[in-house]
């Protein structure tokens, strides 16, 4: 096994958590049922600070390329928020979400670096799901900043690819990964869950 493999593995096992997780109905969760714009920025900024937040302590805390990688992530996301919330008034982060939660109390690098990618790939949805509401709601110059911000999940992948080439050694420590990513994602998808239940929507579609 290699990166590549190892994150198509972790998107094929958890194929029916990243779709929901992908789909409006996460949106209308992350928003508390607040399908409006202030509310939809809101929650992207909040996830955004204390995803920068993380990737920070561990930065701090890892060596060699895996620091340079959770560093360079750092600022990216502090560019978002930076950038999100230029389009508020004013913001307050709201309290840490479950899955960063989670990633903090991961201290091995090869699953932070799953847990890295778990995270990844649960926002690639979230960010498609914005970009499509703004421009749902005639706001291009929005529309247009998620997409951006989707598209540097794209190089957060590849970084994280490249760091688990470098510590994996044999199939068992990216097998590792693969739990670590899958565990970040079904925190998410039992946040999700959670938010939906609690608006007293059905989590799952309805066929």
């Amino acid at each position: 096994m290699d990166a590549t493999a190892c994150v198509q593995t972790i998107r094929e096992t958890n194929e029916t958590e990243l779709s929901r997780l992908g789909s409006s109905k996460s949106l209308f969760a992350d928003t508390g049922g607040e399908m409006e714009s202030a509310a939809v920025l809101e929650a992207a900024a909040t996830a955004e600070y204390h995803a920068a937040a993380t990737y920070d302590s561990w930065a701090e805390t890892e060596t060699g390329t895996v620091a340079e990688a959770f560093a360079t992530t750092a600022a990216e996301e502090r560019s978002h928020y930076e950038r999100v919330t230029a389009e508020l008034d004013a913001h307050e982060p709201g309290p840490v979400p479950p899955i960063q939660s989670s990633l903090r109390d991961r201290e091995e690098t090869i699953e932070r670096l799953g847990g890295f990618i778990g995270r990844t790939l649960a926002a690639e949805g979230s960010k498609t799901q914005i970009t499509g509401f703004f421009v749902g709601n005639a706001d291009p110059q929005t529309a247009s900043l998620f997409r951006e911000m989707g598209d540097d999940l794209d190089a957060q992948l590849a970084r994280a690819r490249s760091c688990l080439d470098e510590v994996c050694d044999d199939d068992a420590a990216y097998e590792r990964a693969v739990e670590a990513a899958s565990a970040a994602i079904e925190v998410a998808y039992e946040t999700y869950t959670d938010q939906l239940e609690s608006l007293g929507v059905n989590p799952k579609p309805v066929c």
